[in-house]
């Protein structure tokens, strides 16, 4: 580049002005230490836990249990993977997503469970069968959504960059998803397997079971949880202060509208059942992937469009914006590094690449507005910072993957010391 020393960035003119009066706020707030919120939170699931396997190991039985585990784990693996694979452009980190998975195995289950069966039982004594109806066409959507959806809400506020755009929302959502259906498919394929061991006729109701919810449907649960994470994805993203407010509600009624479909669907019989799958749920399910092809390939198109700013200033190298957009080059610096450095090497090519990920995606946000010009210096400034830690190293693998730098008859970009 010819440039001696990194040049200043400075913020969008967008941005609003800096987080004075919600700093001042948190600096109001008792101050807990980092490990002791995680140590409550670990305790305050690990209860659920206990609690809930209590209360499933009672409904199916010791040996109903086992069988249940270990058909309820078979598609989990599939479903975490498709989710890991939607989250390969910014990582979100292992923390957040094992707290959205216990959420969902642990506490979303045991308070839905309990709910569900106070529920039922009120409205089975006053409407008979009709109640049973209501209750699993109705309420059960309304509490298990709930419950799925307090999981990626307590992100939005608590931790909003880690559901900060639609990809990061639906995989949240379909973390805490995954555990809940995981943990009720344990229960019903349990439960399911007593009563054949019971009636003494062979396997077919646990065949028939499994065959339903771990080959036909196991993500109909992440897909309807999916749609509130949609919502609050699009309530971080948006300007308008409309769209920001009804969002995360409209999110919710069409994951309980969707599930509440799929529940009813149940009671139709086999062929009305099948009608429901193939007209409703199978589009909504392709409209779901495309749409999260969609916004991964979007978040690659904010770095190849944000980036070049940071290159153009001197704090990366020419060509990489472009490299670092797109997956195939990713992956070649990551077995560059390794190959140079070792795994140590590989690991903080990774980090790199993420920071600059995080960077381009803090610009875009205050760009738009979202994010105040205090908070966006300060971010800025750290990632830096640390980029910048990874730079010596990283400065030659990246060169060695990155793609070539424009012609020279190609339009120039701005002096580094031109206002951005």
């Amino acid at each position: 580049m010819g440039v001696s020393s990194p040049q200043p960035v400075l913020p969008w003119p967008s941005a609003q002005p800096g987080p004075q009066r919600g700093a001042a706020a948190r600096l109001r707030l008792p101050v807990v230490g980092r490990g002791a919120r995680l140590a409550a939170a670990a305790v305050a699931l690990t209860l659920c836990g206990v609690a809930i396997l209590a209360m499933v190991e009672r409904q199916t039985g010791p040996p109903g249990f086992l069988v249940g585990l270990g058909l309820a784990v078979l598609p989990v693996p599939l479903v975490l993977g498709v989710l890991v694979w939607l989250d390969r452009v910014a990582p979100l980190p292992p923390r957040a997503l094992l707290f959205c998975f216990a959420w969902g195995s642990c506490a979303a289950t045991l308070v839905a469970i309990l709910a569900n069966s106070w529920t039922s039982d009120l409205l089975a004594s006053h409407q008979g069968p009709r109640g049973e109806t209501i209750g699993s066409a109705v309420v059960a959507p309304l509490v298990e959504e709930s419950c799925k959806g307090t999981a990626v809400l307590l992100m939005f506020l608590l931790r909003r960059r880690y559901a900060d755009s639609l990809t990061h929302g639906i995989v949240l959502a379909g973390f805490t998803a995954c555990g809940f259906a995981f943990t009720e498919n344990v229960l019903y394929l349990g439960r399911s397997y007593t009563e054949d061991r019971a009636a003494g006729d062979g396997m077919d109701g646990t065949v028939y079971t499994f065959l339903l919810r771990g080959v036909l449907s196991p993500f109909a649960h992440p897909l309807f949880t999916a749609l509130i994470g949609i919502g609050l994805g699009a309530a971080a993203l948006a300007r308008h202060p409309l769209v920001r407010v009804a969002a995360p509600p409209a999110g919710w009624l069409a994951a309980v509208a969707l599930h509440g479909v799929w529940n009813a669907a149940a009671g139709l019989g086999t062929g009305g059942f099948l009608l429901v799958y193939g007209v409703c749920m199978m589009p909504a399910f392709a409209g779901l992937i495309g749409l999260s092809v969609w916004s991964r390939c979007e978040e690659l198109m904010v770095i190849a469009s944000q980036l070049p700013l940071y290159a153009w200033s001197g704090w990366l190298g020419p060509g990489e914006p472009e490299a670092l957009s797109v997956m195939r080059l990713r992956r070649r610096a990551r077995r560059q590094a390794r190959a140079l450095y070792g795994p140590a090497g590989g690991q903080a090519m990774t980090e790199y690449i993420a920071l600059a990920t995080a960077l381009a995606q803090l610009r875009r946000s205050a760009e738009r507005g979202t994010t105040p010009t205090g908070e966006f210096t300060l971010r800025e400034s750290e990632l830096l910072r640390r980029l910048s830690a990874h730079r010596p190293y990283a400065a030659s693998v990246m060169a060695r993957v990155a793609l070539p730098p424009p012609p020279p008859w190609a339009p120039a970009g701005p002096a580094p010391d031109a206002p951005l």
